[in-house]
C-alpha cells in the first residue's frame, strides 16, 4: 500500500524545442528520507542533464503521458515549447493528469495568441502566477482552468468596495431637506 500524501507534483517545466529551459520549478517533499534527496534532482547540473534528456525521450511522440526515470511525466508538445509535469511514480495519474490539463488549459486562457516561446516570455509574470496558482510546493491548489486565468489576469482591487443603499440614501437626503425647510419657515414666522 503507497503512502498517501498532498505533495504530489515533483516538478513543472517550460523547455523549449532544443531542451533548454524556459522555466523549471522542482519540489522536495519535505517527508523524503535523507537517503532519496541523494539521487534527486538536487543540483541544476543534474537538472539540466534530465531536461535534455527528457525533451529528447518526448520530442515528436504522439502519446501524453510516460514513464522517465522513476517519474510519471505529462507533457503537451507545442509549436517551439513543451509544457511538462512530473509525479511520482506512486501517485493517482487521475489528479495528476487533472493538475496537469488545469495548467496547460488555463494557459491557453491567458496567453490569448496562443501558447509559444515568444508569448511564454512576453507574459512571463502570468505564466509563473498560473504555476502558482494550481501548484504550491508540490501540492496541487486547483484544477479549475477558468478559476487559475481569474485569478491571474484580474488585477487586485486597492479600492474599499463601498456599497450604496439608494433607498437609506434618497430618504435620508429627503429628511435633510424637509428638517432645513421646516428651519428656515419657523425662521421667517
Amino acid at each position: 500500500m503507497s503512502r498517501l500524501s498532498l505533495y504530489s507534483v515533483q516538478a513543472i517545466l517550460i523547455l523549449d524545442n532544443t531542451g533548454s529551459r524556459i522555466h523549471a520549478k522542482y519540489y522536495q517533499s519535505p517527508h523524503v528520507a535523507e537517503d532519496k534527496r541523494k539521487g534527486s534532482l538536487q543540483s541544476v547540473k543534474r537538472q539540466k542533464e534530465f531536461e535534455k534528456q527528457l525533451a529528447q525521450k518526448t520530442h515528436k511522440q504522439d502519446s501524453d503521458i510516460l514513464i522517465f526515470e522513476d517519474h510519471l511525466v505529462f507533457y503537451k508538445e507545442y509549436m517551439d515549447v513543451t509544457l511538462y509535469l512530473l509525479g511520482s511514480m506512486d501517485e493517482n495519474e487521475i489528479v495528476l493528469q487533472q493538475a496537469f490539463s488545469a495548467f496547460k488549459d488555463s494557459l491557453d486562457l491567458i496567453l490569448n495568441s496562443g501558447i509559444d516561446k515568444k508569448n511564454i516570455q512576453e507574459h512571463y509574470d502570468m505564466v509563473l502566477l498560473a504555476i502558482d496558482e494550481t501548484v504550491d510546493n508540490g501540492i496541487i491548489l486547483e484544477t479549475d482552468p477558468a478559476t487559475i486565468a481569474s485569478r491571474v489576469t484580474k488585477p487586485p482591487s486597492n479600492e474599499p468596495q463601498v456599497s450604496l443603499d439608494l433607498d437609506k440614501g434618497l430618504l435620508g437626503a429627503w429628511g435633510f431637506a424637509k428638517s432645513k425647510l421646516q428651519e428656515r419657515l419657523q425662521q421667517s414666522m
